[in-house]
Formats: structure tokens, sequence, C-alpha cells
């Protein structure tokens, strides 16, 4: 199990960094898409490569950080019954939900896109639109994205078993202790009681 612990902060790592790396994107979706638009309404120069970029973009970003999301326990979840059981249940519904669902998912979404991929690239797909964009790159985040998901599953697997074995604490906990919405909820609370006293 330390061996396959090991694993997972190296995964975990490779993670954190795409995560990290991805996030240079929004900034990078966000000017292109300011650009667009100040372009436009101040020339009337419009431009469908501009506008693709920017999909291609939030294709990467919501791809890419999947991983990421998992890691750091921010995918939704729905706890109103699971929430009632013990953590050691929760924890084997969730190995079960990795095993059964996660998996067999990841492989067929790769399975089935990288002929797409493959074909794109082999044909030189370009997007319909008049100054379009090759096409392949962003069919090549599927495959890459659902891989690091994959192994982001891994690492959580390799976790929650080692968290039955009683070797490390919750791996369900959320790195970030509490969201922007929680702080600002808190500190609107906190002047409400100020004000009612």
């Amino acid at each position: 199990m330390t061996a396959l612990l090991k694993l997972s902060k190296l995964i975990d790592a490779l993670s954190e960094r795409v995560g990290r790396w991805t996030s240079w994107l929004v900034l990078a979706a966000v000017l292109i898409s300011a650009g667009n638009a100040v372009v436009r309404k101040a020339f009337s120069i419009g431009s469908n490569a501009f506008l693709e970029i920017q999909w291609y973009l939030f294709a990467a970003v919501f791809l890419l950080a999947a991983g990421y999301t998992m890691m750091r326990q921010e995918h939704v979840k729905i706890d109103v019954i699971l929430g009632k059981f013990s953590k050691r249940t929760q924890i084997k519904v969730e190995i079960f939900g990795i095993i059964v669902f996660l998996f067999p998912f990841v492989i067929a979404v790769i399975t089935l896109v990288t002929p797409l991929v493959i074909k794109a690239y082999v044909t030189g797909e370009m997007s319909s639109n008049a100054g379009g964009l090759v096409r392949w790159p962003v069919y090549a985040l599927v495959p890459i994205g659902f891989t690091l998901l994959g192994l982001q599953g891994v690492s959580e697997l390799i976790k929650r078993f080692a968290f039955l074995q009683g070797l490390i604490d919750d791996p369900t906990k959320r790195h970030q202790q509490k969201s922007a919405e929680e702080e600002l909820a808190e500190v609107i609370r906190a002047r409400e009681e100020g004000a009612a006293k």
C-alpha cells in the first residue's frame, strides 16, 4: 500500500499541475472574448477563428480540469441519503462508484473518441465556418481529459482503500475548507448578527 500511496501522490501532483496550468486558459479565453467583442463593436470586424478559439479554450478548461476537480473533491455530490451513513460506508459506496461507473465510462469514452481524433487529424478536418480552425486539437482534448480523469480516479481509489485500512485521514475532505460563497455568507451573517445586537 505504501507504493500505491506514492503513486497516488504522483497522480495528485500531476492533477495539481494540470489544474493550475488550465486555470490560465480561463484568463486567455476572457482576454480573447473581450478583444473580439471590442474589435467587432469598434471596427465592425469579426472572426470565426476568435469565436472558435474561445470554444476550444472552454472545452480545454472543462475537460483538462476534470481530474483536478475530482482531486479537490469539488464534483457535485448529492449526499441526502449517503450522508446519513457512517464514513466507512460512504467510502465503500464511493469505491463502488469509481469501479463500476467511473472507470467503465472513462474507458468507453476514450475508446469511442480516439478513432474520431485520428480520422480528424489524418483528414485535416476543418471547421465548416468561414475562417474556422482545424478540428483535431479540440477533439484530442476529450481522450486527454478523460485519461487525466481516469488517472485521478485511480488515485482516489487508492486513497479510499488506504482510509479503510486506517493509513490516511478522510480522503473526501475538501482541500479548500470554505468556498468563496461560504466566506461571503459568513461575513453577511456576522454583520447581521452585529446589527441585531
